[in-house]
């Protein structure tokens, strides 16, 4: 087929530059020699796959299956990207086959899987190449593809481990900062990274990688880093300074990292000489599984110790709206099911209201009953500690809200762009318009500020509360990490008494100091939609996070403001 040509000239061009620079010369290393002893592995293949996470496109993969394989004994796995053509350039079949032999690696079946393209309509027009905008960008689309799609096609013949430890995802250039990234979004899928001249520069974002790595709650994960001083340096970055960033970056969290610096270019001759050096590093203490490593001393230094997130209620369809009673009790929604659920301070989760509109967002006043925002009808109303409702406020798709001491607050109305002032009489008025998405909504600790999310934009807005209740001061103010698609996700807000700001986002729970700036971020407990967040727990020192079709909890070194009762002063903000 026409596309096939297209797709192995393309890969022929990349694979051409990988191996420019004559003047480089390496010794072959010895696992890259065919021996006459060792028993080769078979290449299958190529296949044509065709994605639906990448509309349209056809592309080739090989499987390269051990000799030693044995379907009853699911061996490791190692993919690699730009495909048979980037494996043969680093000699991997020979290699593997090699240090499989002797002992070095485990055993593991290889999938080295081309880069899309959408074929041509005709023979006048030119294909979509897919290479960069699959490799080069950040969020967890290509780890999808790997997921989803690729892998059960791959598993219908060929057995392999599920287990992440087990798997060995590798790539040079566009396709390294790829390997690093699926990883980066899926350790619960790839944890060991080989990467070499990785594309870490402003192509397709790839540059925020240094600071997001510095900023991330630790992941399992073990990374080789090769590059070159005399790689690129064009429009979008140096590739040598990229690389001594992320570097950097990873000592500096504390991650399980190595590395290999030459003096060559932009190819893959150095690369290919040290792969054996690279495997066998990665590999190392096979089976023991990889474990998370210690950060340096950070500014906000949040987590605690053999503390991670508890599954706390699963099974729903989509959970929204946690709320935490003086009594410890967490409340949240199920909005698809027209639901609130009751977890009892022992753990035991029970239907607390059920016909409820789609609620959303809850949160408990200063007289104790439980506020809840009605999508369907329109309604604010607010539940008796028996389940016996009352309608507080009518005319506002709410969403999220927040009390006041006094019984007034605010509510978000995304799909009118508006925030809502409402008093203890529960009579509204407009305060603000014009935030493309308004959501989760959070006053300062001391009462004076409210910040608001915009899902559909990279900034938390900041007002000032006027004494009247109405907003002034409005600023685009807490800046967000965002992925590909532009927009940070952002959900659900708390506060605690240090003044930060907790916001749920497609890349976690960003944390932002009272000046705005993201200075951690808290890993979501799942691979899904993180809705909301809020404290609980005796001290107010558990942070409750509903993710997807889950609610979940964990300790952390911090304590939440209840907003509805006496205000509380924030220390003087670092500047």
């Amino acid at each position: 087929m026409r596309f096939l040509t297209m797709l192995m000239f393309l890969n022929f061009l990349i694979l051409t530059n990988l191996v420019s620079g004559q003047e480089e010369t390496y010794p072959v290393p010895a696992e890259a020699v065919e021996r006459d002893n060792v028993a080769r592995g078979k290449l299958e293949g190529p296949f044509e796959f065709r994605s639906t996470i990448y509309p349209g496109t056809v592309r080739e993969y090989w499987v390269y299956v051990p000799a030693k394989y044995d379907s009853a004994k699911p061996p490791c796995l190692m993919i690699v990207q730009d495909g048979l053509g980037m494996a043969n350039s680093w000699k991997l079949p020979t290699v593997l086959d090699n240090m499989i032999h002797d002992g070095t690696i485990p055993v593991q079946l290889g999938i080295f899987v081309n880069h899309g393209l959408v074929p041509a309509p005709n023979e006048n027009a030119q294909a979509r190449y897919n290479r960069s905008f699959e490799y080069d960008g950040l969020g967890d689309r290509y780890a999808r593809f790997l997921i989803e799609e690729l892998l059960p096609e791959v598993g219908k013949t060929w057995k392999f481990s599920d287990n992440p430890d087990d798997r060995c995802i590798a790539g040079a250039s566009s396709g390294a900062i790829c390997a690093f990234n699926a990883a980066w979004e899926r350790p619960d899928a790839f944890r060991r990274v080989l990467s070499t001249i990785g594309t870490y520069v402003a192509l397709r974002g790839g540059d925020q990688f240094p600071g997001l790595v510095r900023k991330m709650e630790n992941k399992p994960l073990r990374i080789f880093l090769q590059d070159g001083s005399r790689d690129q340096d064009i429009y979008a970055g140096s590739w040598w300074h990229a690389n001594l960033a992320m570097l950097s970056a990873l000592q500096y969290a504390g991650y399980d990292v190595n590395h290999v610096w030459g003096e060559g270019g932009h190819n893959g001759k150095h690369g290919a000489a040290i792969l054996p050096q690279a495997l066998a590093w990665l590999w190392r203490d096979y089976p023991k599984p990889l474990v998370v490593g210690k950060a340096k001393e950070r500014r906000m230094d949040l987590l605690l110790d053999n503390e991670d997130w508890q599954l706390v209620s699963e099974g729903h369809t989509f959970t929204e709206g946690p709320a935490v009673n003086a009594a410890g009790e967490l409340f949240f929604t199920d909005i698809p099911n027209n639901t609130i659920h009751k977890v009892s301070v022992d753990g035991k989760v029970q239907v607390f209201a059920q016909d409820t509109a789609k609620s959303n967002g809850l949160m408990f006043g200063p007289d104790g009953k439980l506020y809840c925002c009605r999508t369907d009808d329109g309604q604010i109303v607010r539940y008796s500690a028996d389940g016996s409702m009352e309608v507080f406020a009518s005319g506002i798709r709410g969403n999220d809200l927040v009390l006041l001491p006094d019984g007034s607050g605010y509510v978000t109305e995304p799909t009118a762009k508006k925030i809502w002032h409402f008093d203890a009489a529960g009579k509204t008025r407009e305060v603000d318009t014009g935030i493309e998405f308004p959501n989760g909504i959070i006053t300062s600790p001391d009462q004076s500020l409210l910040t608001v999310s915009d899902t559909r934009g990279r900034f938390c807005y900041s007002f000032q509360i006027e004494p009247n209740g109405s907003l002034s001061a409005k600023q685009e103010y807490g800046w967000l990490h965002i992925t590909d698609h532009g927009k940070s996700d952002a959900d659900g807000i708390t506060v605690d008494t240090e003044g930060r700001i907790y916001v749920t986002t497609s890349v976690g729970i960003q944390v932002l100091d009272q000046p705005g700036r993201v200075n951690f971020i808290i890993r979501k407990p799942k691979a899904a939609w993180l809705s909301n967040v809020t404290f609980g727990g005796a001290d107010r020192d558990v942070l409750y996070a509903t993710c997807g079709d889950s609610v979940w909890k964990r300790r952390i070194r911090a304590r939440g403001v209840d907003t509805a009762q006496a205000p509380v002063t924030p220390p003087r903000p670092g500047l």
